[in-house]
């Protein structure tokens, strides 16, 4: 028997954005019946992103309430590159590059999912399938069923028709992906695929396949998709593997100081999903906290997911050294550093600010100079024209750069 309450924790935590057939849905997640799900990655990258964890999350409910749950690695997928939201064609990368990031990604994935026990999580990947797969059967069973002029209205292509340079090698795309849903259940008896909100437009493909499949062979097969919401970098951008601000899940990418900072300046405005997704806080808890500082539940919020990343000992340190530094103790051995060697010497305040990362752009660099939101070890700097010195390095060999209160970078002279 599964968790019959898992549907109406899914609703109460915003996690169920977008579903193909929610009454449908409700019905087998209260039925008390286990379901096969899965989710999928494209391993362009040899880490997982925060951003790209939500649906993790989401499937780390559905485990825990006794579902099976499958993990697709895109292996066939990453040779492609998915088009949604791209303004230009993502970069092809070798087979063997994609083996060595699906290897470091399933080393990440046991943070949130349980590989043994009576209930494993299964990891499968969509090259077992498609290599090997003669083009001519794959458009015959699979292309035929696909309109070109409804691909080319869907939102995910946008940004590449828009630019003039969508190929047809990554229209094949929305066709894998829709194939994948179509084999896993045929393989594994698969029935609902969640992912994120700029999915649906393939998650809805895969749905449409199996219908005209059923139409095609004569079967009753029903799919169902799901999507969550996205979560927003504080420039109110995806968190994605190539957009600035992301935060890694691999320790070796990122400090626990960056990792707790990095969660704490997500916006205001993603609290409470953040909340909802990383932590088990009851969400009336959440809602008290949010309603009465929101500070302060931006500290726990990060403090909480730090500890579910990383471990409370990282959560603790992290903790104490922002506390230090914003207290303006000294003590830096936490915060995250940008090396400049002396050679560079002068350097200018709005380059470094940007090129440390302090600030998303040399332009906002200077509305924040202007503004007197940056600090050189305490002091106010408004000049936009201040240059960075040695005699700056003299007191430590490094210097302590402050946007506002929240951001702190040491700049260390090498």
């Amino acid at each position: 028997m599964t968790d019959k309450n898992l549907y109406n924790t899914l609703q109460e935590r915003g996690l169920l954005y977008q579903c193909t057939d929610e009454k449908k849905l409700q019905e087998l997640l209260e039925s008390g019946k286990p379901i096969t799900l899965y989710e999928g990655t494209d391993p362009t990258a040899d880490s997982l992103h925060i951003g790209h964890c939500v649906p993790y999350c989401i499937l780390r409910r559905f485990q825990q309430a006794g579902h099976k749950v499958l993990l697709l690695m895109g292996g066939a997928t990453a040779c492609v590159g998915d088009p949604s939201g791209k303004t230009e064609m993502r970069k092809m990368l070798s087979k063997e590059d994609i083996e060595a990031n699906i290897s470091k990604i399933k080393e990440s994935l046991k943070v949130f999912l349980d590989f043994d026990g009576d209930n494993p999580a299964v990891i499968v990947n969509n090259a077992d399938w498609f290599n090997g797969y003669d083009y001519i059967d794959f458009m015959r069973e699979v292309g035929v069923h696909f309109n070109v002029n409804k691909m080319l209205a869907n939102e995910i292509y946008a940004k590449r028709i828009e630019e003039g340079g969508l190929t047809f090698f990554e229209m094949g795309y929305m066709l894998m992906q829709a194939y994948d849903f179509v084999h896993l259940n045929r393989e594994f008896g698969c029935t609902l695929q969640y992912g994120g909100g700029d999915q649906w437009g393939n998650i809805v493909a895969g749905v449409e396949l199996q219908r005209k499949l059923n139409f095609a062979n004569n079967t009753n097969i029903e799919l169902i998709g799901a999507t969550n919401p996205l979560l927003l970098t504080p420039e109110g951008k995806k968190m994605g593997k190539t957009e600035k601000g992301a935060i890694w899940i691999d320790r070796d990418k990122i400090s626990a100081y960056d990792f707790y900072q990095g969660v704490y300046q997500t916006p205001d405005a993603c609290t409470r999903m953040m909340f909802a997704l990383f932590t088990d806080v009851p969400m009336a808890e959440v809602d008290r906290l949010i309603a009465e500082d929101i500070v302060n539940a931006k500290k726990v919020m990060a403090y909480e997911i730090t500890k579910f990343i990383r471990g409370e000992e990282d959560a603790i340190i992290a903790k104490q050294a922002s506390e230090k530094l914003f207290a303006g103790s000294g003590d830096v051995d936490n915060a995250p550093s940008f090396e400049i060697q002396a050679s560079e010497l002068p350097y200018g305040l709005i380059d470094l600010v940007a090129n440390s990362g302090l600030v998303s752009s040399k332009s906002d660099g200077r509305r924040m100079i202007e503004q007197g939101g940056i600090t050189i070890d305490g002091n106010k700097i408004t000049d936009t024209k201040y240059n960075v010195t040695k005699d700056d390095f003299a007191a430590n060999g490094y210097i302590l750069l402050k946007k506002g209160k929240k951001n702190i970078v040491k700049i260390v002279l090498k």
